[in-house]
């Protein structure tokens, strides 16, 4: 027996009706989650930084923690550049320094910059090692006077883990091209050779650095080498021996602009921050826009996925992704500095 599949006429325009509430509830919907997101970005505070963003400005960029090859803040001194808005730059360092790599890439991305628009530095805790590297960039460095600068230099260090794997019996084979090839090695005392090798690279990225901070803190090579023997110095001190210019914080170094730069004093500071995978509070609007998204779905009970190695990251010390030589200021669990 067959079955009809025609509609009649009153099917027809119920379905039709139904179709076009459906399509005006998925609107209503898109356009409610709109104004929800609005709602959250005006809570944060977003648009009245977009705001502050357009108009006349000195930027603020906060280098904090371990120094590392940043690609991210690399990017965001770049695009400062281009921005016609942004009159000069106050960099915010709060950094016992880290990579040598990072720290040079940074500088060099500093000085860039500075040949644009002013640059001054505002050191908060530290700016040691990289930090200072970093701080040494800019046209003008403030510190304030229990603040510590310095311990210029670099280190390189290995593990050595063969008495270890004697005593549990654990034997690890080699067969490499030449003898320098990947050392040191943690498996086996490092030979007289292998040091000479690393000592050589220390000292190159240790003359680097020093003919660095002799050449934009105008020392001469000797006054220089006296303070790079990896002494930290408090602000007060530094401002002594030359590794600063002035005593003070974020207001002294707009002052110093204003003063020497001729910017007006009516210029606010405002944040810019690089952007980064997983940021709640990226600077773009999309970024914004995205990220409340993910707070929305947060807040609701739904899964929102973490940036890719970001628990990684959360759960390891930043020190270990540290790559190549280091130029930082160690301490160690009792607050003794390790060299």
């Amino acid at each position: 027996m067959a079955v009809s599949t025609s509609l009649s006429a009153d099917e027809i325009v119920d379905r039709r009706r139904m179709k076009r509430r459906i399509t005006f509830w998925r609107i209503a919907a898109l356009l409610l989650l709109a104004a929800a997101i609005a709602a959250i970005l005006w809570a944060l505070g977003a648009f009245e930084g977009l705001r502050k963003q357009n108009s006349d400005h000195i930027a603020r960029v906060n280098i904090s923690g371990v120094i590392t090859n940043d690609k991210p803040m690399l990017d965001l001194l770049e695009d400062l550049k281009e921005k016609d808005q942004v009159k000069a730059v106050i960099l915010d360092i709060s950094s016992p320094g880290g990579s040598t790599v990072g720290g040079e890439a940074i500088y060099e991305a500093v000085r860039a910059l500075a040949e644009e628009k002013p640059v001054a530095t505002s050191v908060g805790t530290l700016a040691a090692s990289a930090g200072y590297m970093i701080a040494s960039a800019s046209d003008h460095i403030v510190a304030r006077r229990s603040s510590i600068v310095g311990s210029i230099g670099v280190i390189f260090q290995y593990g050595q883990v063969s008495e270890l794997l004697d005593k549990i019996g654990v034997e690890v084979n080699e067969i490499k091209s030449s003898p320098l090839k990947a050392e040191p090695s943690p498996f086996k005392p490092t030979s007289p050779e292998a040091r000479a090798m690393i000592d050589r690279i220390v000292q190159d990225s240790y003359q680097w650095f020093v003919d660095l901070v002799a050449d934009r803190r105008d020392f001469t090579p000797l006054k220089a080498r006296q303070l790079a023997d990896g002494s930290i110095f408090t602000g007060a001190q530094g401002l002594e021996n030359g590794l600063i210019d002035e005593i003070g914080d974020e207001e002294t170094a707009k002052a110093w602009l204003v003063a020497e730069k001729g910017l007006s004093e009516d210029l606010e500071i405002y944040t810019w921050k690089p952007e980064r995978d997983g940021d709640f509070y990226p600077s773009n609007p999309a970024g914004k826009a995205a990220s409340a998204l993910r707070w929305l779905a947060v807040q609701l009970g739904l899964a929102a996925p973490a940036a890719p190695l970001q628990e990684l990251y959360e759960v390891l010390p930043e020190r270990l992704f540290l790559d190549g030589l280091v130029s930082m200021l160690q301490i160690d669990g009792a607050g003794a500095l390790r060299r």
